[in-house]
Formats: structure tokens, sequence, C-alpha cells
């Protein structure tokens, strides 16, 4: 499991103080019987809360809970067995469409008359749709200049950014009083959906007795996290040659350039999935992969908390927060002085990336490998 640089979740001291020292306001259980949940809006940032949803089951095993969501990153929630309703929330694609979908969203939220509102998302954005919606109780950190609409604010410390994403989000619970225990992300994939992907691997003559490498050289956060499209190539090359391992690329359609580039420097054939599937179809054919490897994204972590034996190559980003949080991935990058450096592009020459070789990953891989047999 990544490293965390304080687990502030299990210091005592915390429970129930803001930063000044006060009490935070407790809320009453008894009026809590529709909750709302709003998502974060990135697959990565999604998965690593899903932890903290579970806690808000956990906290309220007989309430309603509704995950407000971005449309790309509903999967996650649709079918896990803590949510009750998944709501979309459509991104506008100019100024008055997003004023008019943001209009419809604080309506079903007057309608639905919400008890209670976990706001995960941090903008300024899920804080107003949930006071304008008269939410009684509505808790989250006191980023964005949105402290004023909540009513349970969190104050987000130096200390709070140094944890893994995953607490990150559950710490948020237990200032607010809420047990939150932590524990890795899992994803539910419905039988149904497991069983159309190994249907559509069968068409491609893959079988689940085939040993599957997935790779996802891609990452949208920008090329700083991106590993060399030539380094997936040979890792995926080496699987064929030394495993008869069967390849699998996988991302989104802004990630197509760099998948296709990995598919045209292998000498082996690999099927190249990239912008060809949903969310939903990915996840399930993530389930059906033997060992998953990744560059730091939203997949990396579908991978992990699918609980896929996962290899992460990490450079300008820090593991630290936002690893993969599963017992089965493990890590690889080089402590470079500039990193991380959480920027999109390199001002340099890219080192912390380049800096992995093949035969770091691949010495990886083949200790996964041997311990599955």
């Amino acid at each position: 499991m990544s490293p965390t640089a304080h687990n502030i979740l299990q210091d005592t001291a915390f429970t129930g103080l803001s930063a000044s020292g006060a009490m935070i306001k407790t809320i009453d259980r008894t009026k809590v019987h529709n909750i709302m949940i709003r998502a974060t809006n990135w697959v990565g940032d999604a998965v690593m809360t899903i932890p903290a949803v579970e806690a808000v089951r956990s906290n309220f095993p007989d309430s309603h809970i509704s995950v407000i969501a971005r449309p790309w990153v509903i999967p996650l929630f649709r079918d896990h067995p803590c949510v009750d309703e998944v709501v979309p929330f459509e991104k506008g694609e100019n100024t008055l469409t997003s004023v008019i979908e943001t209009a419809r969203i604080i309506s079903f939220i007057l309608n639905r008359r919400f008890d209670l509102a976990i706001l995960l998302q941090n903008a300024f954005e899920a804080a107003f749709i949930a006071a304008m919606g008269k939410v009684r109780y509505r808790v989250g950190y006191d980023t964005d200049a949105r402290g004023f609409l909540l009513t349970h604010k969190v104050k987000r410390t130096r200390e709070v950014l140094k944890i893994h994403q995953v607490e990150y989000y559950l710490y948020l619970l237990h200032k607010a009083g809420l047990k939150a225990e932590s524990g890795p992300p899992v994803i539910h994939i419905p039988e149904n959906k497991r069983r159309e992907a190994i249907n559509f691997l069968n068409s491609n003559l893959i079988t689940t007795e085939d040993f599957t490498v997935g790779l996802s050289p891609g990452a949208i956060f920008g090329e700083a996290k991106r590993w060399p499209p030539e380094r997936f190539a040979e890792i995926g090359d080496r699987a064929v040659e030394k495993w008869n391992a069967r390849i699998i690329v996988f991302g989104s359609k802004k990630e197509t350039e760099v998948c296709q580039r990995t598919c045209d420097c292998m000498q082996n054939n690999a099927l190249n999935l990239c912008g060809a599937t949903s969310l939903d179809q990915a996840m399930a054919l993530i389930s059906l992969c033997n060992l998953f490897v990744s560059n730091d994204s939203g997949l990396m972590h579908v991978a992990a908390a699918l609980q896929i034996p996962t290899v992460a190559v990490f450079g300008s980003t820090d593991p630290v927060a936002t690893g993969p949080y599963s017992p089965v991935a493990t890590v690889v990058k080089h402590n470079i002085s500039c990193a991380p450096c959480l920027r999109r592009k390199c001002p340099s020459d890219y080192r912390c990336m380049l800096s992995v070789t093949v035969e770091e990953v691949w010495h990886e891989m083949s200790r996964i490998k041997r311990r599955l047999q």
C-alpha cells in the first residue's frame, strides 16, 4: 500500500476540533435520512473517495444516499452497494448551458430535501448548490472561499495535504464527528458486465486462461506523468516473448496518440482499446487482466481498486498523496531533486520519468508474475 507521511486519522487529538480548537457542531443523526454526496470530477480522484462513500453508509446505514457526479465518473458509483442513486450533473458546453444545468441540480436538491451534503469536490460550486438547495448539514473543506456556505467547514491544513488522498477524504468525515476507518478503495463489477467483457475478449481470441497484461501509457493530466510509449512497448514485447502473454492497451480518446504509438512500437500484436470503451467497459476488462502497468492515471487507480497487481511508474507526481492504494500495487520511481513538481510539462529534461528504466519496471513485473504462479 502506498505510504503516508502522517496518518492523522489515527491522531485522536484532532477528533471533533477545528484548527482553532473550537468544537465542530455535532450532526444530529436522528435528523439525517436523505444524503447527497458531491463526487469529485476526475476518475482517479473519484476512485480514492470510495472509502469515504463507504464510511458515509457505515455511519448512516438506513439513510438514502444519492451521489451527484459528472457523467464520466458515474460508473464508479452506479453499481456500488453503498449507493442508492447516482444523479448525473452534466457539464455545460457554454456559460448559458452551465447555468441551466446548475439550476436544474439545485431544483433537484430542493425537491429531494436532503438532510446532509458531503462535498468531496472542493470547488465553490459544490457548496453553492448544496446551500441553494437548503441542505440542513453541509460538510466540506473550506477551500475556494466557500466556508460561509458550509455548516461544517474543515480547514485544509498543511498536515492534511501530506496524507494520501484516500485518507484526505476520510479525514473530512472524521472532522465532522463521523467514523471514518481507513481502507483501500474497492470497485464492484456486476456479473453481467464481467460476462460481456469475457465474451468481448473471446471474440478477440483472448481467453481467461491467457496471461493478460494491461498497459495504460497515457495520463490526461499531462506529458510529465508519461513514461515513454516506446518503453511500454518494450515491456509489452517482453511479456509476449517470455510469458506468451496477451497485451491490451487501455486509454481514453484524449490518449489515442500515445496508445497508438505504443502499439506501433511493439514487435508483437496488442489489442488497442484506447478510446474504444466506456469507463464501465474498461473497468470490466481491466478486472480480467492478470497484471497492469500504468503511469499515474485514473486507470491506475481503477486497476488497484479492482485488486489487480499493478506496477505504477511515477515521476512528477507524489505517490505518498496519489499512489495506488492497494496491497497488490507497487510504485517505480527515482528520488529526483526536482520531483514531485506536480507540473503538466517538464521545463527541463523529464529526468524523473526518463530515469526509470525498462529493466526496473520489468523486474517488478517479473516479481509479481512469480508470486502469481
